[in-house]
């Protein structure tokens, strides 16, 4: 596997990244320098987390037939506030939808499991520099 990816200053901090041709923009808050005009690259580790993980449990529940209407992952995380400012923590909350899904919950707790343990490589990754937990919310 091979990965390339572009990152362009264009000003103050600002900066836009180009992957396989789709235009990501990062900045920091005003408090940091920066106008706000996109996400702190910290910030999306958490989005990158979130949607791989997501990318995992849905073929997952799909195979396994499990009827669900919606997902929805939020990812919050606790951190240093010295630098160099990093995660410690992070804890994954899945929240699924749909109808019955209680008489599934082992399969929605299976997924989740295989998710973290064995696919996903950003959680793989992360989980070398800091704790990951997981919950599973049924709307």
């Amino acid at each position: 596997m091979h990965h390339e990816i572009e990152c362009k200053w264009k000003g103050k901090m600002e900066f836009e990244g180009m992957i396989n041709g789709h235009s990501i923009t990062i900045d920091a808050t005003p408090a940091g320098g920066g106008e706000n005009h996109g996400p702190s690259p910290k910030i999306l580790l958490l989005l990158s987390a979130a949607g791989c993980t997501g990318m995992d449990v849905i073929p997952m529940l799909e195979k396994m037939r499990v009827p669900i209407t919606g997902l929805n992952i939020r990812a919050v995380a606790d951190g240093t506030d010295v630098d160099p400012k990093v995660y410690t923590m992070m804890k994954i909350i899945y929240e699924f939808s749909g109808n019955n899904l209680n008489e599934h919950r082992e399969k929605l707790e299976r997924a989740v499991s295989l998710s973290q343990e064995k696919y996903c490589g950003v959680s793989a990754m992360l989980s070398k520099a800091m704790e990951i937990t997981t919950e599973i919310v049924i709307a």
